[in-house]
């Protein structure tokens, strides 16, 4: 029977040629794997190519043929590949591994690696199984499983889920709080001293902002691909080391450009509307000078000038996501409902500083983790500036600055509230409480850092939990200003 040579051969294989692909963009990997009849286990890294390839499209080929067999005999697979997340089956397929091979037995039994879901097994569900044999009289032999098959109502759904999550990992969609926090607060500010709000005006300006930021995004991949920064960076994490797209197979380095090149183009567009709406399309006005301003700091970023490269990247974001931002939303909403008054300037500026200053500290302290790689890459950032040339980062100092800048930031939310006579945006201190928890894991991680017997390969993750606070603190404050301006309206 057909199925008892496919088993035979499954058998008397641990070895196979693993193909998948998304968007176009193909791979294939050698891997050990073993058997339970028809189904296939096999181990990996879950940020490896393949597993993130099979995250967004299940559909993988398979090519399986034993050592030492004589002519062409193989198996040619096509079929569904999945992590697997039941327990139980997590260690039926670790056993049935280990059987084929020690080589990775380290990993998986690393706690480490185990806690962080760094590791993972996979199944892989024959839909079609092509048997061949050169020497025999029937060459190719096909064998349909249909069980496996899935329902077509599931696959459109699952295309649709799948697409979804491409797309928010090419676009970095969590990450666009760095922009709807500013948009909100400028918005809420100009609100605040003329009373009236124009939504259309609204949704246009953070229509813009959010394409200027996803487009900013993706060329900071695609020139920290060219620079092989990204690929140096053996750290890398949901929060540091960039989308990883381009080095995980999702998109190719020149769609990665191009995608850059239409989200930049879409706000242009939004800013040429406006412009045109406010200023009768002159190429004087402020709005375009704030758009010259905004596109310079986003394509230089990493690209031509590289700004993040010479210590100015900081800066850069600081200025963009902060003043830039704050200022822009408020204006707009200025010229829209009463454009023969003026947005208070100085009560814009005081409370874009610490939102500008808070989403600067996300990338200061993500830096911790490129450190090493910003160094092989010559990426000169700040917390290289300061780590120091050593082989072992000194973390001291910057994260000494980490602290001061936020320390500082909260200081002028107080000073922007005195000077507003607005003290309902002091619920913004909120957040000082995830400053105080972030400073003291911190200090805890930097103690275990310093030890002789650090583990330098592990303790950069053990950082995650102040990456992860930074942003909150950044995104909670910029709520928290925008509802405090709001509630001096309302009350």
């Amino acid at each position: 029977m057909l199925k008892d040579k496919i088993l035979d051969l499954l058998n008397r294989s641990d070895f196979m040629t693993l193909s998948t692909s998304v968007a176009g963009n193909s791979s294939a990997a050698n891997v050990y794997f073993a058997n339970d009849g028809l189904d296939i286990y096999f181990f990996t890294f879950n940020p490896s190519r393949k597993a993130v390839q099979i995250s967004m499209n299940p559909k993988v080929q398979c090519v399986i043929r034993p050592d030492g067999e004589d002519g062409i005999k193989e198996l040619q697979i096509d079929a569904y590949a999945s992590k697997v997340t039941d327990e139980d089956e997590v260690e039926k397929a670790k056993k049935a591994i280990l059987n084929v091979t020690e080589a990775f037995s380290e990993y998986m039994h690393d706690d480490f690696l185990i806690t962080n879901d760094v590791i993972g097994y996979y199944k892989i569900q024959p839909t079609t199984i092509k048997y061949v044999d050169f020497f025999a009289e029937k060459q190719f032999e096909w064998m349909e499983v249909p069980e496996n098959r899935i329902g077509l109502f599931k696959e459109v759904k699952n295309n649709i889920l799948n697409t979804l999550k491409y797309w928010i990992t090419v676009v970095r969609a969590p990450f666009l709080t760095a922009t709807i926090a500013p948009i909100m607060l400028g918005s809420a500010i100009a609100y605040k001293q003329f009373g009236v709000f124009d939504w259309s005006i609204f949704w246009m300006v953070l229509l813009g902002a959010v394409c200027a930021q996803i487009g900013t995004n993706n060329i900071n991949d695609y020139f920290d691909h060219k620079s092989r920064n990204d690929e140096m960076n053996k750290l890398a994490s949901p929060f540091n080391g960039g989308s990883r797209a381009i080095q995980s197979g999702l998109i190719t380095p020149t769609n990665m450009l191009l995608l850059s090149i239409f989200f930049f183009s879409c706000t242009i567009l939004v800013g040429l509307n406006l412009n045109n709406l406010f200023f009768d399309g002159r190429v004087d006005s402020v709005l375009m000078y704030l758009g010259y301003l905004g596109v310079f700091l986003g394509v230089m970023y990493t690209g031509f000038f590289k700004l993040a490269y010479n210590g100015l990247g900081d800066l850069a974001v600081f200025i963009g996501f902060g003043p830039l931002m704050v200022y822009g939303a408020a204006l707009m909403q200025n010229l829209a409902v009463a454009p023969t008054q003026l947005i208070d300037p100085i009560v814009t500026l005081l409370y874009s500083v610490p939102v500008g200053i808070f989403i600067a500290l996300v990338l200061f302290i993500n830096c911790f983790q490129d450190y090493n790689a910003d160094k092989a890459a010559n990426k000169n950032s700040w917390v290289v500036k300061l780590a120091g040339p050593g082989e072992k980062a000194n973390y001291r100092r910057p994260f000494s600055v980490w602290k001061i800048l936020m320390i500082i930031s909260f200081l002028l939310i107080v000073a922007a509230s005195v000077y507003a006579q607005n003290y309902f945006t002091l619920i913004a201190l909120i957040p000082l409480l995830i400053f105080n928890f972030a400073s003291k894991k911190g200090s805890d991680w930097l103690d275990e850092w310093e030890k002789e017997d650090a583990n330098l390969q592990q303790l950069p993750y053990e950082l995650l939990i102040v990456n992860v606070s930074t942003i909150g603190i950044h995104f909670l404050t910029g709520v928290l200003l925008t509802i405090g301006v709001l509630l001096s309206v309302w009350i």
